[in-house]
């Protein structure tokens, strides 16, 4: 009798069967689902799996606590009463038709805007309009598709780590049966006849057999899932070779068993797959020390101005309590939720959003972290600490971020591509030749190429460099984003600095006025003015002029790349280049000036005369050895003579460029083989930041968080600039030095694999041993090279 299955879910159907469009459904909740997805022209999704759904459950009135705003609030990510955003954990994502569905959800409803899938944690992070569509709706909605997400209310703090023990129960099974079946094997090993014989040998190969069934459906069950999906997606993962080994091994085994041509090779299956689980539980322990280190010691150089009994001082953000009160100048970004105090709050939101328009908030607000202000000074009370999760997820949001990890090929990817081919290669070859010479050992030499040619060590090698490599330099205050980062920095040929704040330092320059004697007004207005901004040159003339009574302007609006406008009560002013102050500056003079105009009445400017950092030469004669170098300055060219003295010569040295000019330059060079290196201030260099192959922020003592760089250096290291860049290209070298021991090692295991001389479990104990070898040699050497930077 022929069963049927149901359409959705595949599982079978009962005595009634629902037919719909010639298809049949096990219950009227894959029907609904089946006609929600055709009606909204989702239908494709039957298309990436044969029966890929799951079944919707009854959930009348089971969500009914999500009601309650407490609850609501602590589950959300991000609430600005308009949007909502909130991360759930969904067991049921196992496959690629579950990541489609869950990634067009906007067009099951028109309310959610957006949503991202975390395969590995197997969580959705879900953005919705707060104002027509409620939490409880997202989850109904989720459930009714066959999606229900898992919500604990004893944990519903939104990125807390569950614990997945999983690989140590995997780990437990195939120890205890390895340890049973070596035990069971003993009177094999030792060829014990007469009464073993007659009375157990059956018995005792049968209990084998069966130890080994866990190991192989349970335990191993990973490496088969990978080498499937591999496959399936027609690539030869890393995963394939370990999978035959285990799969030829199983088989075998049985063979012999059932039709009782000899013991098989259960040792040496159960111990395969044993020592693989330890050399996987030893490296997830290793790096997971090496990510959790990183995350907790390399936090974030930005700094946020703390207002204490009247003083402002910068504060790094990690320090910040609930009740402190914070001041947010233009451009900045709001590091902890907070209680708008004073200000007018224009917030742009999309860094978390990824939506651009700006939020309006008035005195008594909530405003979150995240958020960038963008119109002029704020103060804020904090209602919360920081929490470093949140600001790496905020820099590693691809919301906002164009992907420049799409055209980068790994070096791994690279070598381990033609690897699988490679080894299967060897196996067929070295066992066809044995299946002529002497086929007993054929099945054996089959196995032992399989897995002592295991690629693992060559996937373990850049990841455990790389890792311990960013947290080395995080604690030398140069703060990489990942890995891909360090290893696109060793492949740049070209850098280019931004000149104001990036080589010329803020703390040291001076400035000269020139015009009209400013009144106290006047002088208030301007000393007020540059509080709310973050460039460089408005810092410094900030932090040069008389104390003034501070006020709370009327309007604020800075011109990225031109200059500021504010205005308080009938008085307003113009900060910036002379031609946006409306003054057509005629002066032979080609010094950094910043002119000023108050009720559209030229006044007069202030000339600075730049300090350049230390070891500024040093640097760039250092850099200029394997570099291109090149200026590009938003500043007129009367620094050109005093930067030809101190940078090597045919530096490229460009002024008057935009921050649109930058990006261009950038886009070009790139164009035409360029691996750029952009090295700028974070605000007016945002675009060129993002748009090189490697952006780094500066940072002084500002917050000068931008998700647009990928790292960020401390100004105080920046004349060892050209040391990170080198570690990082040592870092590679590590790396392939790793590859040159794993295939030295792996030449002579395959020695003796092709002999004959290699049995099956010896070749699965030393294995996990050359895989836990890299994980040393490249700790080792990185830290080596640690002690060397330092």
């Amino acid at each position: 009798m022929n069963k049927t299955t149901c359409f959705h879910c595949g599982d079978e159907c009962a005595s009634t069967i629902i037919q719909l469009e010639e298809k049949s459904f096990c219950c009227f909740g894959c029907k609904t689902v089946y006609e929600l997805f055709s009606e909204n022209d989702l239908a494709c999704y039957y298309d990436m799996e044969t029966s890929p759904g799951a079944i919707p459950k009854e959930i009348a009135g089971k969500y009914d606590f999500l009601s309650q705003q407490n609850i609501i609030d602590k589950l959300l990510e991000f609430n600005d009463d308009a949007m909502q955003i909130v991360t759930l954990y969904i067991p049921h994502i196992h496959c690629s038709s579950c990541i489609w569905i869950l990634e067009n959800l906007h067009k099951l409803s028109a309310e959610i805007t957006a949503s991202q899938v975390n395969f590995g944690k197997k969580t959705v992070r879900i953005t919705y309009n707060a104002t027509t569509f409620s939490l409880k709706e997202v989850v109904l909605l989720l459930s009714k598709i066959g999606y229900e997400p898992y919500i604990s209310l004893e944990d519903y703090s939104t990125g807390k780590n569950k614990i997945n023990r999983t690989l140590i129960y995997k780990l437990g099974i195939a120890g205890f049966a390895f340890g049973n079946v070596m035990f069971l094997s003993f009177p094999e090993y030792f060829q014990v006849n007469g009464f073993w014989i007659e009375q157990y040998k059956t018995l005792f190969r049968w209990l084998m057999f069966a130890f080994s069934l866990p190991v192989v459906f349970y335990a191993a069950q990973d490496y088969f899932i990978s080498a499937y999906k591999g496959l399936r997606e027609k690539l030869l993962n890393i995963d394939v070779p370990i999978a035959l080994g285990i799969l030829v091994l199983f088989v075998r085994s049985s063979v012999e068993i059932i039709f009782d041509l000899g013991t098989g090779f259960f040792d040496s299956l159960t111990g395969l797959v044993f020592f693989l689980l330890l050399g996987k539980f030893f490296q997830q322990k290793t790096y997971t020390f090496l990510s959790f280190e990183r995350d907790y010691k390399s936090y974030f150089p930005i700094a946020v101005t703390k207002i204490l009994k009247g003083k402002e001082t910068p504060t790094q953000v990690y320090d910040i309590k609930k009740g402190d009160r914070l001041l947010i100048r233009n451009e900045e970004l709001i590091p902890v939720d907070g209680i708008l105090i004073n200000g007018n709050a224009s917030i742009d939101y999309s860094f978390v959003t990824g939506e651009s328009e700006t939020v309006q908030k008035q005195s008594g607000d909530k405003v979150f972290a995240g958020g960038k202000q963008t119109s002029g000074i704020i103060e804020i009370e904090a209602i919360k600490s920081v929490e470093q999760s949140y600001l790496t997820q905020l820099w590693s949001n691809d919301v906002f971020e164009k992907n420049k990890e799409e055209s980068f090929t790994t070096l791994t990817n690279t070598i381990s591509k033609h690897f699988t081919i490679t080894v299967l290669s060897i196996a067929v070859l070295a066992t066809s030749f044995w299946l002529i010479v002497d086929a007993s050992k054929a099945m054996n030499v089959f196995t032992a190429v399989l897995i002592i040619a295991c690629p693992c060590a060559i996937a373990l090698a850049a990841p455990f460099t790389f890792g311990n490599l960013l947290r080395i330099l995080g604690k030398l205050k140069f703060y990489v984003k990942n890995a891909s980062v360090l290893e696109q920095l060793s492949s740049i040929n070209t850098i280019i600095f931004d000149k104001t704040g990036t080589i010329t330092s803020n703390k040291k320059s001076t400035a000269n006025y020139e015009g009209e004697q400013l009144t106290t007004d006047e002088s208030t207005l301007l000393k007020s003015t540059l509080r709310g901004s973050n460039h460089p040159l408005s810092r410094t003339l900030y932090d040069i002029l008389d104390e003034q009574n501070i006020v709370t302007l009327d309007h604020f609006e800075e011109h990225i790349g031109k200059g500021m406008t504010a205005s308080y009560h009938d008085n307003n002013i113009k900060v910036g280049a002379a031609k946006f102050v409306g003054f057509q500056d005629d002066s032979t003079i080609l010094n950094t000036t910043v002119h000023i105009s108050t009720n559209n009445a030229y006044k007069g400017k202030y000339t600075f005369y730049n300090s350049y950092r230390k070891g500024i030469s040093k640097l760039f004669n250092n850099l200029k050895k394997n570099f291109d170098l090149a200026i590009l300055s938003g500043d007129n060219e009367g620094e050109r003579e005093n930067l030809k003295k101190l940078l090597p010569a045919k530096t490229k040295l460009i002024f008057n460029q935009k921050p649109n000019d930058k990006l261009e330059y950038i886009d070009y060079h790139q164009k035409e083989g360029a691996k750029v290196l952009m090295v700028g201030d974070g605000l007016n260099d945002a675009g060129a930041l993002a748009q090189s192959d490697v952006g780094i922020a500066l940072s002084e003592n500002v917050n000068v968080f931008s998700p647009a760089c990928d790292a960020i250096l401390d100004a105080s290291k920046f004349d060892q600039l050209d040391q990170y860049i080198n570690a990082s290209k040592t870092a590679i070298k590590i790396i392939k030095w790793s590859f040159v021991l794993s295939f030295i090692y792996n030449s002579i295991g395959l020695y003796f694999a092709i002999t004959g001389q290699l049995a099956p479990v010896i070749a699965a104990i030393l294995m996990p041993l050359s895989s836990i070898s890299i994980v040393l040699f490249t700790t080792l050497c990185t830290s080596i090279l640690g002690r060397k930077l330092k």
